[in-house]
């Protein structure tokens, strides 16, 4: 059975202590897909982390499949991971401002 949103959010929240986290569960999009099948869920993961400095796209996404290696792939099928630093993030036009805070 797939994690609430809420939980993976508390999840990666315990994992990355000084981030923004926001989940969204997109689920609904991926009915009749086989990984939605057993129940596993489909989810979008903004983090925002000064623990990403330095660190390349691939590194960063190895750090959030870590916080929830336990829960690949019976609770979790997909995630599609946006994982950023503050100051990435204050450069982005289109972010700027728009921050959200998760646990």
């Amino acid at each position: 059975m797939k994690p609430a949103p809420e939980e993976l959010q508390a999840r990666l929240g315990e994992r990355f202590r000084d981030a923004m986290v926001s989940v969204v569960d997109d689920s609904h999009l991926h009915v009749g897909h086989k990984g939605a099948e057993g129940g596993a869920g489909h989810f979008t993961v903004n983090i925002v982390s000064e623990e990403f400095a330095g660190l390349g796209r691939l590194a960063r996404h190895r750090l959030v499949y870590d916080a929830v290696a336990d829960w690949m792939p019976h609770r979790i099928h997909a995630l599609v991971i946006k994982a950023a630093t503050p100051a990435e993030l204050a450069d982005r036009p289109d972010t700027a401002g728009n921050q959200s805070t998760g646990s």
